[in-house]
């Protein structure tokens, strides 16, 4: 029964996801990979390209520590979206928790151009740490605006 129940909550986070992402106005193809369990980031290449879209799976260890930290903490990872900064690389997972009550507060905050994310630091994996972003749409990914 337990499974039964955890399967179902999964279910409502990938279709929530779902609506995320469209709320993004991601591309199809992004959707489309998520709705068969492959990830994608966005990267920042420069003032023209700033999210070109890449596999997670391309880089092993980040697909292994976002399957971790969506094991560890109940949450389901829909996009995610790379910065280089002075501090060091960061990896913004934008997600859906596994609490529903929040839900409808994350997508109005999305419409807002505001999305609480696990922000992976990638240098220093101390720091990484969950907070608020801002994102906006881009190239069929996201960019981070702070």
């Amino acid at each position: 029964m337990e499974n039964t129940v955890a399967n179902s909550l999964l279910e409502r986070q990938k279709a929530e996801a779902l609506a995320r992402m469209q709320m993004l106005h991601m591309m199809g193809n992004v959707r489309n990979a998520f709705r068969k369990g492959k990830l994608y980031y966005s990267e920042r290449q420069n003032a023209y390209f700033n999210a070109v879209l890449y596999f997670v799976d391309n880089n092993p260890d980040w697909a292994a520590k976002i399957t971790e930290i969506e094991k560890s903490k109940g949450i389901l990872v829909y996009h995610a979206q790379l910065t280089h900064t002075t501090l060091g690389d960061m990896l913004t997972l934008l997600y859906v928790s596994g609490q529903e009550l929040e839900w409808e507060s994350d997508r109005n905050a999305l419409a807002k151009a505001q999305a609480c994310a696990y922000v992976m630091n990638l240098d220093d994996p101390d720091c990484s740490e969950f907070g608020w972003v801002g994102i906006k749409p881009s190239m069929g990914g996201v960019v981070r605006t702070w």
